[in-house]
């Protein structure tokens, strides 16, 4: 593990490199408006892709570095992650373009741009809680590229039954049952809070595998 500084127009940012050994993709992605890299979900990707031929890239966005508690417009992010972009792309790997939350919007409508090879949607905040009429399925559906989401059967973002049919390019989805916007899960749960990770990360080795 290795941790790079990239100065990008929004403030530097910072890459937590996770290499594997012989690398074929690259997952690079990004934290939440109301976390970082320490999210359950992103720290389980980083341990377990290397192991199967993906090297990730823990990305914090230029507020998070700078200690910020607030995220800032959706263009500054936007433009903290293309600052970036070269740094991913430099490895000379197919990069996936993910996020959790807001990093998955993020991930989202730069991808095609950017020349994403995929996009990997974690938590996709679908719409504001209990806001189902304020939807952000235009940027989900608009990454023009394959597509994964993974979301928590009672995230108030969005729960799986409220997602749109994919159209255009693939798009797949995957439950976490019973998980939250943080795939954190009830005691009460018919899984436990290992399970739901392991879903994830099941879940995210087995799409990468398809990939060409």
């Amino acid at each position: 593990m290795s941790t790079e500084t990239v100065t990008t127009e929004a403030g530097d940012a910072r890459i937590t490199w996770h290499p594997a050994g012989a690398p074929r993709l690259l997952l690079a992605v990004s934290h939440g408006a109301g976390g970082g890299i320490d999210a359950r979900d992103l720290g389980a990707l980083a341990a377990v892709l290397p192991g199967h031929g993906v090297s990730v890239a823990l990305v914090e966005q230029p507020w998070r570095v700078a200690g910020k508690k607030v995220a800032p417009a959706p263009k500054t992010l936007d433009l903290g992650w293309r600052g970036l972009w070269p740094a991913l792309a430099a490895t000379g790997l197919p990069v996936i373009a993910g996020g959790r939350s807001a990093g998955a919007r993020v991930a989202c409508r730069t991808a095609a741009e950017l020349g994403a090879h995929a996009v990997l949607a974690l938590s996709f905040p679908l719409h504001p809680p209990g806001r189902p009429e304020k939807s952000r399925a235009a940027e989900l559906l608009g990454a023009g590229v394959p597509t994964l989401v993974v979301q928590g059967g009672n995230d108030p973002f969005g729960r799986p039954e409220e997602f749109p049919p994919g159209d255009g390019a693939p798009y797949r989805l995957v439950e976490v049952p019973s998980a939250d916007h943080g795939f954190a899960v009830p005691k009460r749960a018919a899984l436990g809070q290992d399970e739901a990770v392991t879903i994830v990360t099941d879940a995210v080795t087995t799409w990468t595998a398809s990939l060409t």
